[in-house]
C-alpha cells in the first residue's frame, strides 16, 4: 500500500513539475502549446503502458484446490459436475446444452440432480454450497 501511495505521489509531483515547465516554456515563447500537449500525452501513454504491464498482467496463482473426494461423497457424476461448473460460469441451460452437445432437457435433468445432491433450492445457492465445499474453482 505504501508503494502505491508513493508511486501516485511521485506521478502527481512529476505532473505538476511538467505543467510548470510547460507554462514557463510557453510564456517565454520557446515552444508552442501543441508540442507541450503532445509531450504530456506521450508521457501519460508511457506511464499507462508501464502500469498495465506491471499491474494487470501479473500471473494469478491458484491457491484453491478442488476437493475431488467431496465430489465423490456427494455422488456427483462427471457430467453433473461439468454442468455445475458451467452454472458457476453463469451460463443458461440452453448455453450449457450447446456447449456440451446435449439437449436442453438433459441439462435440466442434470441441474435438478445437482440441486438435490447439494441440497439447494436455486442455482445460486448450489454455487454457494459448491464453493463452500471447495468443489468448483473460485
Amino acid at each position: 500500500m505504501k508503494k502505491t501511495i508513493f508511486i501516485f505521489a511521485a506521478l502527481v509531483v512529476a505532473l505538476l513539475t511538467l505543467f510548470q515547465l510547460s507554462k514557463y516554456s510557453v510564456f517565454t515563447g520557446s515552444t508552442s502549446i501543441e508540442i507541450v500537449i503532445a509531450i504530456i500525452a506521450i508521457i501519460f501513454f508511457i506511464i499507462g503502458v508501464i502500469i498495465n504491464k506491471r499491474v494487470l498482467h501479473k500471473q494469478k496463482t491458484l491457491t484453491h484446490t478442488i476437493d475431488h473426494k467431496k465430489i465423490q461423497e456427494l455422488g456427483l457424476s462427471k457430467r453433473e459436475y461439468e454442468v455445475l461448473c458451467e452454472i458457476a460460469s453463469g451460463l443458461s441451460n440452453k448455453e450449457i446444452a450447446e456447449k456440451l452437445f446435449v439437449s436442453e432437457s438433459t441439462i435440466k435433468t442434470h441441474v435438478s440432480n445437482v440441486l438435490v445432491k447439494l441440497d439447494a433450492k436455486r442455482r445460486t445457492q448450489a454455487i454457494q454450497i459448491a464453493k463452500e465445499f471447495q468443489i468448483i474453482p473460485l
